[in-house]
């Protein structure tokens, strides 16, 4: 009886010992650009924030911007991104994923659609500005 009281013990520090903590990262912002590894190249955006999705369907199609025009804006914001993330003691800890967007690199519409409106997403749901935007005269 000693023994099992011992071993059910030792099983039940064990058990609790290796309970894992399910992290939300419904409040932290993270995207990622990676390649896929197939005939030819394509890229993916990774987004981890559940309520993007959401947001995207009510923004206009892609081809509201012409993919030069997103990428003209996506460099803007992932440099200011990436400079914020390299600096978490001035701007937190928000900023918790590089991203690898390079100017040299067409990712095709699609990607640079997402991108973009991932800048203006933060923007709005988390009140962060990335970029001071002028404001069209009326």
């Amino acid at each position: 009886m000693k023994q099992f009281i011992i071993l059910s013990l030792v099983i039940l520090a064990c058990i609790a010992c290796n309970t894992t903590k399910n992290v939300s990262t419904d409040n932290k912002a993270s995207v990622q650009v990676s390649e896929s590894a197939e005939d030819s190249t394509q890229y993916e955006l990774i987004i981890f924030d559940n309520r993007f999705d959401t947001y995207l369907i009510t923004q206009p199609s892609k081809e509201f911007y012409s993919n030069q025009y997103y990428q003209s804006w996506n460099i803007r914001y992932v440099t200011e991104w990436n400079i914020r993330h390299n600096n978490p003691l001035r701007y937190g800890d928000f900023y918790e994923t590089h991203i690898d967007y390079q100017n040299t690199i067409d990712y095709g519409i699609d990607l640079n659609y997402r991108l973009y409106y991932y800048f203006l997403f933060i923007e709005k749901e988390y009140g962060i500005t990335l970029i001071k935007r002028a404001k069209t005269a009326n």
